[in-house]
């Protein structure tokens, strides 16, 4: 996918980028797999804010996307690539030998006519899905399951890919993304070949009105507030922080600090993508 450089009409132009829609063969979504999405502004089920810089954008349909690929055996053939604005990936719909439709991620390199299967028979092609003792080591995969028959939850962004290293008993050994290493148990499933748009990452915004669109908003510097509402706040003009090391609204480390909390699945991880942690 070619990245799209818009001309320095105006300011917030200069520099901009987008994405091109080339492999978009289908502009209207098909309706019995649309769903209405509620806008939250990141608030909790009790109104309170649980997640800041959230809100506004623009309004949007959520796509039924199949993350089981639970039709055993069953071919499908790719009719139609379209896109998702709840995701960086564009999806793919599938159209099954019974006459049922599903969206997928779409991996990359998948065209209008291919015929994807999912089970133990299906080749290694891109878009197949089979669980990962099916799978040879080495191979790129993506949509990867952390429990069985549970979807794939694991590398489904926009040009992600994670390699399948080794099995080790009922364990195989995946490298994500982010260079981890992590056990995921063999009976999971998981989708071959690299998640489509692999350009997303370049693109640049170029202003902040696009932000918006997305449903993010402004962030305010810790240093321009109170000290009642920072850490980082207070002083004459601009100050320094005045503390060892910059800190979150509530006081936490802001860098370098460690928040991951889930000792239950600590084993699983066998390489943590930051060395010595």
């Amino acid at each position: 996918m070619p990245i799209k450089v818009y001309k320095p009409t105006s300011p917030g132009r200069r520099g901009m980028t987008g994405a091109g829609f080339e492999e978009i063969t289908k502009t209207k979504p098909e309706k019995s797999l649309l769903r209405p999405l509620r806008k939250r502004a990141g608030r909790n089920n009790q109104g309170r804010i649980s997640v800041r810089h959230r809100g506004g954008g623009a309004k949007r349909m959520y796509r039924i996307i199949d993350f089981k690929r639970d039709k055993i055996d069953m071919p499908g053939e790719v009719i139609a690539i379209e896109y998702d604005p709840n995701r960086s990936a564009r999806i793919a719909l599938i159209l099954y030998k019974d006459g049922e439709k599903r969206y997928i991620v779409a991996p990359n390199g998948l065209q209008v006519g291919d015929i994807l299967k999912t089970g133990l028979g299906a080749d290694i092609k891109p878009g197949n899905t089979l669980p990962l003792k099916a799978i040879p080591t080495g191979t790129s995969i993506h949509n990867i399951e952390l429990h069985r028959g549970k979807g794939g939850q694991l590398v489904r962004g926009a040009g992600v890919v994670a390699q399948l290293m080794a099995k080790e008993g009922n364990y195989a050994l995946v490298r994500m993304p982010s260079t981890e290493i992590r056990r995921v148990h063999i009976e999971c499933v998981a989708t071959i070949g690299q998640v489509g748009n692999v350009e997303h990452q370049h693109i640049k915004l170029g202003k902040a009105g696009r932000k918006r669109y997305m449903g993010i908003r402004p962030t305010v510097r810790g240093s321009a507030m109170s000290p009642r509402a920072h850490p980082h706040g207070g002083g004459e003009g601009r100050c320094p922080i005045g503390m060892p090391g910059p800190k979150t609204p509530w006081g936490k480390p802001a860098r370098g600090y460690r928040t991951r909390n889930n000792k239950r699945t600590d084993n699983m991880i066998v390489r943590r993508r930051k060395a010595g942690r």
